[in-house]
């Protein structure tokens, strides 16, 4: 059953206002429970947590930013 754009709007704004802090809170600490790693590997390693939150979020965020597709037409 998919999403209607209303629910997956809703559910992104989740995702960014409580989901991204949580996520984030938890790769510093994964990160500081490993040994001191070199400055540039520990670079990279932010960087791709950094971006691998998204990609099981992918087909909630696609779309959002455009007009709801169910609205009715504004008349002008």
């Amino acid at each position: 059953m998919a999403l209607s754009y209303k629910a997956r709007k809703r559910l992104s704004y989740l995702i960014l206002i409580v989901g991204l802090p949580l996520y984030m809170i938890a790769a510093v600490s994964f990160v500081a429970v490993l040994p001191r790693l070199p400055v540039a590997l520990e670079f990279v390693m932010y960087v791709l947590l950094g971006v691998l939150w998204v990609f099981p979020f992918r087909s909630i965020f696609r779309g959002i930013a455009k007009p709801d597709p169910d609205a009715a037409p504004e008349e002008e």
